[in-house]
């Protein structure tokens, strides 16, 4: 897992949130691969930016809304495996393990691209 200093981006890489995952956020950039979107996502969770997880959720999987749980407390992401997902492929997973506080979730996400830009299909729960 990447080391994370009180300036990197929740999302564990090491760029300031402005320059990283900020930029996404603002609208500024797409995320250029699934990975970097993933990244994005778990940040914007973080962060509990419901706009952009709605802004990134397929149109067929989107939920009406997020729900936040109030207690969470999201305390890093590790990137395990990718698969396509390039700026030349159309579909592409990435399987991540996002810790908090008490815990951790394990999952392989889908992604796609729609209209150009990545947006999270789905995931599977791992043990």
């Amino acid at each position: 897992m990447a080391v994370m200093t009180t300036r990197s981006c929740p999302c564990g890489l090491p760029e300031p949130y402005a320059r990283c995952c900020g930029r996404f956020h603002r609208g500024e950039a797409p995320a250029p691969t699934a990975e970097r979107l993933m990244r994005s996502r778990y940040c914007a969770f973080v962060k509990e930016d419901e706009g952009y997880l709605l802004r990134t959720w397929h149109p067929r999987t989107r939920p009406a809304r997020v729900d936040f749980d109030p207690g969470m407390r999201w305390t890093g992401l590790e990137i395990l495996d990718t698969g396509q997902g390039s700026a030349f492929h159309s579909v592409g997973t990435v399987t991540f393990r996002a810790s908090y506080r008490g815990g951790s979730l394990h999952e392989r996400s889908r992604f796609e691209r729609v209209g150009g830009a990545w947006v999270y299909v789905d995931g599977e729960f791992l043990a």
